[in-house]
């Protein structure tokens, strides 16, 4: 299980987190709901060791404290992240962009079934091995993107905007898939603004406003919520 508690961040004298505490458990999703700029990726960022937290606040990894640990050393601990721009290598191949997914020391031993179960969630990308990543649409890079990330071998898996960019008919095509990886014991922490998509297959949410936790229930509750429906969704 991930756990945050407590959780800052400053940049000089802007406060973009305060006090966050939150958990994803193995085999749920979990999505954060917010405002842009209200510091959702701020807190992916943090969890992942990619920006510095201030103290007082810590993540747990299975009970495991890794709130110092290095980015490399959270990979291992097994958290893996999706970040917005995807974040892949554009100039080499897919088979490239798996392969390097694999270079942790806890997915090695594990490469050959990691790389079945990716290309099982995502037939396309064995299709297309031995394609540039650059030739592909924005869709098929999102696709490129987790695969990359589940050669891993996560333990909790997250995801910055998977769907920013996408047209709806993937959208929804990676919401589903997003399902599937649940059902295979991987838990999905989800920074998404399609609010709708989202909640549609997540278990639980949690609201963040100024970098604040305004709010937390299930996934059906939220949705079901007349301000959470008017904030977010739409209605």
């Amino acid at each position: 299980m991930l756990e945050s508690r407590g959780i800052s961040v400053f940049y000089g004298r802007h406060r973009a987190l305060e006090d966050v505490s939150l958990t994803v458990s193995k085999g749920e999703i979990v999505v954060m709901l917010g405002a842009n700029g209200a510091g959702k990726s701020t807190f992916l960022r943090a969890v992942a060791g990619q920006v510095r937290k201030r103290d007082g606040g810590s993540v747990l990894m299975d009970g495991h404290d890794i709130t110092r640990q290095p980015a490399h050393e959270i990979v291992e601990a097994g958290i893996a992240l999706v970040p917005e721009d995807r974040g892949i290598f554009a100039d080499l191949t897919v088979q490239e962009n798996l392969i390097l997914g694999a270079y942790p020391r806890r997915a090695r031993p594990s490469e050959t079934e990691n790389m079945d179960r990716v290309l099982s969630l995502f037939p396309k990308l064995g299709e297309r091995r031995k394609q540039l990543v650059r030739t592909m649409s924005g869709g098929e890079r999102q696709m490129v993107a987790i695969g990359r990330a589940m050669m891993s071998a996560p333990t909790i898996l997250m995801l910055d905007e998977p769907s920013l960019g996408l047209a709806p008919l993937l959208c929804t095509e990676l919401f589903r898939t997003l399902a599937r990886i649940k059902d295979t014991g991987v838990g999905i922490f989800l920074v998404e603004q399609n609010a709708r998509q989202s909640l549609a297959i997540a278990d639980r949410g949690y609201l963040l406003d100024n970098g604040h936790i305004v709010g937390a229930d299930s996934a059906t509750n939220l949705a079901n919520d007349e301000k959470v429906r008017l904030a977010y969704l739409g209605a």
